[in-house]
């Protein structure tokens, strides 16, 4: 049977990041996936990680930069990039900052997204 979500979770973390999600181990329990909305300022980065999950990166405005063993791949409003389990990534935001939507399967866990110190 289908459920309502009427509230986020907000998570916090470092570098002026926002965090809310809607589903997943945090707001819902869920370990089968995970989705948050999120918004970062421009000249945000976080560490590169090697998660256990894909995730699915939906850019509502600003954009978003994507580092991975095949270089960088700008992701724009409008646009979507998927990562996949094992691959080692970055993610920072555009000289404009960025509002994007990230899916995570399974849903996202500090403990399984191994980012580097």
């Amino acid at each position: 049977m289908g459920r309502l979500i009427e509230t986020a979770t907000r998570i916090p973390v470092p570098g002026g990041k926002v965090i809310d999600e809607y589903a997943g181990r945090v707001n819902t329990g869920d370990e089968r996936v995970s989705v948050a909305h999120m918004v970062a300022p421009a000249g945000w980065s976080e560490p590169p990680q090697t998660p256990e999950f894909a995730e699915y990166t939906l850019v509502l405005r600003g954009s978003v930069l994507v580092e991975h063993d095949g270089g960088t791949t700008e992701v724009a409003t409008g646009q979507a990039f998927v990562s996949e389990p094992g691959e080692k990534i970055r993610y920072s935001a555009g000289p404009r900052g960025a509002e994007y939507v990230a899916v995570c399967l399974p849903a996202f866990a500090p403990d399984t997204a191994h980012r580097e110190a």
